[in-house]
Order: C-alpha cells, then sequence, then structure tokens
C-alpha cells in the first residue's frame, strides 16, 4: 500500500520534470535551432512550406568539442567534402526555422548566413548545382557542406555518400520563396549566367524600374561638407580602370543611413556580386554612409546590379553615370 501510495506521486514529479526538459528544449529551439532528431517536426500533414523562416547569421557556438563561428562570408569560395542528409531529419525544423525537406534543393553549412544562395560543383564529375541553405552542419571530421538527398542525386554522389565539391557563395536568398526563385536560380545556372547576376536575373531581370541620373543631387540639407571613403570591396574581377577619360562608366547608388551599422550590413549584402563603397558625409544634418556600387564598365552589368539592389529590398537605389559622380566629387 505504501508503494501505492507513492507511485501518483512520482507519476508527477515525472510529468513535472518532462515539462520543464520540454520547455528548456522549445527556449533553446527557439534561440538557436538545430535541424535533427530533437527539433520540431513539421505539424501539417500535406506538403511542406517552402521558404518562411528568419535571415539569420548567429553567434559562434560549439559542437562536439568544436567551435564554429557564423559571419557574412561575401566573397567564400572553397573546397572540401560534401556529405548529405534526408529521411532522419525530414520534415524537421533548421536553424533559422524554416523546415527540412529532404526532396528539394537544399543544404546544411556551418557558417555561412541563412539563407543563402551557394553554387556546388561536383570535382569528380564536374555536375553543378544552386541550393538554398537554410541549416547548419555538418559536425562530422571536416566536413564541409551537408546536402539534401535530391542535392546529392542531382551532383551525382548520393550512392557513394560523400564527394569532393566547390562551394561558392552566391548572396542572400529570399524569405518568401515557394521554390519558384530557386528552380529560376537553376535555370540561370543552365544558362550559364555568371553568378554576379543571378539573383536579379531569376527574380524577373528587367522588372525592376532603371533611373538614370544625369547629375547626381542630394537635399540641400545634406549637402556633405566633406567626403571619406571609409570602406571598399574590390570586384572579383579585374574592372577597368575609372573610364573617366572618355569611356563611360557608372555606379548605383544603393542608399544613404545616418546608421554605419545599416550602411555596413547593406554593403555585406552586395559585397559578393559587386565592388561596394560606403562613403562617409559629413554636413549640418549629421553624418550620413552612402553605399555604392561601382564603378561598373557598362550599362547592362549597370542594371543589372541595380536590379540585384532593389531585390534585396533597395527600392530607392538609382544608376548614375560617372562623369555626374566625377562632378559630385
Amino acid at each position: 500500500m505504501r508503494h501505492l501510495s507513492i507511485f501518483p506521486a512520482l507519476i508527477a514529479v515525472g510529468l513535472v520534470l518532462a515539462s520543464c526538459s520540454s520547455h528548456n528544449s522549445q527556449q533553446q529551439a527557439s534561440r538557436d535551432p538545430f535541424a535533427g532528431k530533437g527539433s520540431p517536426l513539421y505539424p501539417g500533414k500535406g506538403p511542406i512550406p517552402m521558404g518562411g523562416g528568419r535571415y539569420h547569421v548567429g553567434k559562434p557556438y560549439q559542437v562536439a568539442g568544436r567551435w564554429f563561428a557564423p559571419k557574412e562570408q561575401p566573397n567564400y569560395d572553397k573546397q572540401g567534402t560534401a556529405s548529405w542528409y534526408g529521411e532522419a531529419f525530414h520534415r524537421r525544423m533548421t536553424s533559422n526555422g524554416e523546415w527540412f525537406d529532404m526532396n528539394r534543393l537544399t543544404a546544411a553549412h556551418p557558417t555561412l548566413p541563412l539563407p543563402s544562395y551557394v553554387k556546388v560543383t561536383n570535382a569528380e564529375n564536374g555536375r553543378e548545382v544552386v541550393v538554398r541553405v537554410n541549416d547548419r552542419g555538418p559536425f562530422v571530421g571536416t566536413r564541409m557542406i551537408d546536402m539534401s538527398k535530391r542535392a546529392a542525386v542531382a551532383l551525382g554522389f548520393k550512392g557513394q555518400g560523400m564527394a569532393p565539391v566547390r562551394v561558392q557563395l552566391i548572396g542572400p536568398a529570399p524569405l518568401d520563396d515557394n521554390g519558384t526563385h530557386l528552380a529560376a536560380m537553376n535555370e540561370e545556372l543552365q544558362r550559364g549566367t555568371p553568378m554576379r547576376r543571378m539573383i536579379a536575373a531569376a527574380a524577373g531581370g528587367g522588372q525592376a524600374k532603371v533611373q538614370m541620373a544625369a547629375v547626381e543631387t542630394e537635399p540641400e540639407a545634406r549637402e556633405p561638407e566633406t567626403e571619406t571613403v571609409v570602406a571598399y570591396t574590390p570586384p572579383k574581377e579585374e574592372a577597368p580602370a575609372s573610364g573617366f577619360g572618355g569611356d563611360e562608366a557608372y555606379y548605383v547608388q544603393v542608399g544613404s543611413f545616418a546608421d554605419p551599422g545599416n550602411a555596413e550590413k547593406a554593403r555585406m549584402q552586395l559585397a559578393s556580386s559587386w565592388p561596394v563603397q560606403v562613403v562617409e558625409l559629413s554636413g549640418g544634418q549629421g553624418t550620413l554612409y552612402r553605399v555604392r556600387l561601382g564603378p561598373i564598365s557598362d550599362r547592362p552589368d549597370a542594371d543589372t546590379a541595380l536590379e540585384h539592389a532593389v531585390f534585396l529590398g533597395h527600392r530607392d537605389a538609382r544608376v548614375i553615370v560617372a562623369q555626374a559622380m566625377h562632378a559630385a566629387l
């Protein structure tokens, strides 16, 4: 009888402990969830939605005794080993709050911003694919990237489990993509579209409104007394000289920011594809930080850079000619 009387109390204590454990797990998942057997399962019964989640970089973290430091890496281009993951993680939450579907072109990476587009090339057979990086991992040995089951099939290494690959960052992926933009990215890959043009091209090409400024102007209250370039990211490919000697060169003025942190964020968004300058403007209204792309040697590239900036949310971006920029300086 004593055992029978104690039993309900033990059950109650167990339920409380289980509840606390579940609550702590949910809190941990909301802070920085990692896809795995312990992460939440998609609650619906139909197709898994694509996209959503959040833009996420995250703080340094430790897994199995190793430290990883997520950060913006605009010129990321590395070679290493790819593996793949599937059934054990299917329909579970990824690190940025999306849902993992092993039948879509996605991947996990330990440190790249989420979600991002990367081009992955199988070094053994030359196959290549654009995938959406929306998860953290892999954390086994020296593996560099974990591909979804479908991505592994596309690259031709599902049967062998691993393959040597080259991973190149293209840029940030949209949060609200239902799969059509990723599909368009792979269509651009098949067309041979340069990586820095792919995001804008997949978004619809000439849909963005192109504005051409004959003369660069600022509101009177914002006229700078001095202008200093405080950051510059050179292009991956050598650009022509300034173009001021008669050949036209172009810039895309992305925007002016009072907060230098916002200017730096805009610079990092675009630095993987275009040369970026952050110019400090000091005037009577305080200091502003102007972000601009360039110099860009031809108008089609300038239009593409503009479309890329607009696609990333900089809707007031505009193209200006080198001569006008030269006069303003």
